[in-house]
């Protein structure tokens, strides 16, 4: 990974005009989705085709990772009324996959397990039919948050581990490597019918082995479904681009992960954890 000049392939402009009808729709819903907070370059592919992934527990992260764009500070306290609204919106908004993420709450005795429970309990009343992604944070490792949300039976339950083990302290600053597989292989233990989802961001500084490392590894705790995308800098305040990744370099990892038995993945520029995931 050598290639820091930024290729043609990477060009790629968000026409907020055409995102418009469906910002107005979930403003009117009151709700957030990360496609707008994290400024996503997906975001009019995906609101043009109805999808959106709902953000909870508030828009400001108690962790300080170097490479999000979500805003850094103390959280404001929970709204017990997110739940509701959120489920709401995947009823009006007649969705068929819906993705569900938030930002990390460390000032949470359970990190918003209960709110992610809550929510998904919500959706399933009012759509039943609807498939439920939830893409959690770590909760601190707790065991009992973790089964708190897999209780309430979501069809795939994500975890991203982001990058390599290498640059945990440069980009995750309070995130454990260790720890999250640890919370993949116990969530493949509480809940054997549940797909087990990761996403990974290339660019950042590591090597096409330590990629393949990171890959087993996540084959060894039972993972299903797996993102390869290229990490793109928010500002110049955020952690730089060390690579433009080669598009062959995507479709190596692409079969790399077939080779080691993913049931789906999907390795390019543009792909991000909730890109395209009702296909999956």
């Amino acid at each position: 990974m050598t290639n820091n000049m930024k290729p043609a392939w990477l060009n790629k402009k968000i026409n907020l005009r055409n995102c418009s009808e469906m910002k107005v729709k979930l403003r009117n819903l009151n709700v957030e989705t990360v496609c707008e907070q994290a400024i996503c370059p997906n975001m009019e592919e995906c609101f043009n085709q109805g999808q959106a992934t709902f953000l909870i527990l508030g828009c400001i992260c108690t962790r300080c990772c170097s490479f999000c764009n979500l805003e850094k500070s103390t959280p404001l306290p929970l709204d017990l009324n997110e739940p509701d609204r959120i489920a709401n919106a995947v009823s009006q908004l007649g969705l068929k996959h819906v993705v569900i993420t938030s930002v990390t709450r460390d000032d949470l005795e359970d990190g918003g397990a209960m709110i992610f429970a809550q929510t998904i309990r919500l959706i399933r009343e009012r759509s039943p039919k609807v498939r439920i992604e939830t893409l959690i944070p770590d909760f601190k490792f707790s065991a009992d948050a973790l089964k708190m949300v897999l209780e309430t039976a979501p069809d795939i339950l994500a975890h991203n581990l982001e990058t390599v083990p290498s640059l945990y302290k440069q980009v995750r600053h309070g995130a454990d490597y260790i720890g999250s597989l640890n919370l993949l292989r116990l969530a493949r233990k509480i809940s054997p019918q549940a797909k087990i989802k990761s996403g990974l961001m290339l660019g950042l500084g590591e090597s096409q082995e330590e990629i393949f490392g990171v890959m087993h590894d996540l084959r060894l705790v039972g993972c299903d479904y797996l993102t390869v995308g290229q990490y793109l800098s928010p500002s110049k305040n955020h952690h730089p681009v060390i690579d433009y990744i080669p598009l062959e370099e995507f479709d190596r990892y692409k079969e790399k992960g077939r080779e080691l038995g993913f049931l789906h993945i999907e390795s390019g520029p543009y792909v991000r954890s909730s890109y395209m995931a009702g296909q999956y």
